[in-house]
């Protein structure tokens, strides 16, 4: 399929799990990719080009305005525009305890920051650019600790609660010029954010989830490039689960 050719998406997050596998499935539909990442590791953007497509890695902090404006300078520079856009940088606190009497100052800013602000800031870096054209498609990621209350997720049940809302009010306010925005919360997906949990954690996971195994980063590329394709020309303002039949089940287990 080539439901992207001649598009341009820009990819926060793209060097590895849901942000890498967005990239790769967003090249392989035709669009030209400008991965944004705060590490310098550019094998994705690299493998994109050694498979025909085009892309170019840039290394940015989601949390900083100028970063976003150098990320959609070059977007303009090597491909002429923006037509998506996927929010998909995320962190959970790594700093301590995510409840709401223990976390810290670090743990939130850390967490808002990267999770909330950082989706906030993409958007307004591509919006105008989007609005000049007439047309665009953003695909924030949230998570169920958006749509359920989980353990120890204070801070990122608030940041990914605050994306459902505020991909709600773009949609609202930027849909009737051309603009959609739509987003999508993953179940427990297997990437490097588990890397350190054991296998009793992820049975667990597992569990939680009516088809009985963890996300795989291609499950949610795959919503997303539906998100930014035409075949979605009919979506706005829309909250996906891509979980597994979590939602379904009425209960965090």
């Amino acid at each position: 399929m080539n439901r992207l050719a001649d598009k341009v998406a820009v990819i926060s997050g793209g060097v590895q799990g849901i942000g890498q596998a967005t990239a790769l499935r967003a090249a392989s539909e035709g669009a030209a990719v400008v991965i944004g990442d705060l590490q310098a590791d550019d094998r994705t953007a690299k493998q994109i080009v050694a498979n025909g497509g085009k892309a170019v890695h840039v290394v940015m902090d989601v949390r900083q305005r100028d970063s976003w404006d150098d990320l959609v300078a070059t977007a303009l520079k090597e491909f002429g525009g923006v037509d998506f856009l996927g929010n998909i940088a995320g962190v959970t606190n790594t700093l301590g305890p995510d409840t709401v009497v223990d976390l810290d100052d670090d743990g939130w800013d850390l967490v808002v920051g990267t999770d909330l602000r950082g989706v906030w800031l993409g958007m307004q870096a591509v919006i105008p650019h989007m609005l000049s054209k007439g047309s665009g498609s953003i695909v924030n990621i949230a998570s169920m600790a958006a749509l359920k209350g989980l353990e120890n997720l204070a801070a990122y049940s608030a940041a990914k609660g605050g994306v459902v809302s505020l991909t709600k009010q773009v949609a609202l306010e930027y849909g009737p010029r051309g603009i959609r925005c739509n987003c999508i919360c993953p179940g427990t997906i297997n990437t490097p954010i588990l890397a350190n949990t054991t296998e009793s954690m992820r049975e667990n996971f597992m569990n939680a989830h009516i088809i009985h195994r963890l996300g795989r980063p291609e499950d949610i590329a795959n919503a997303a490039a539906f998100f930014f394709s035409d075949d979605s020309e009919f979506c706005t303002g829309e909250i996906l689960p891509v979980d597994g039949g979590w939602n379904a089940k009425g209960s965090a287990g």
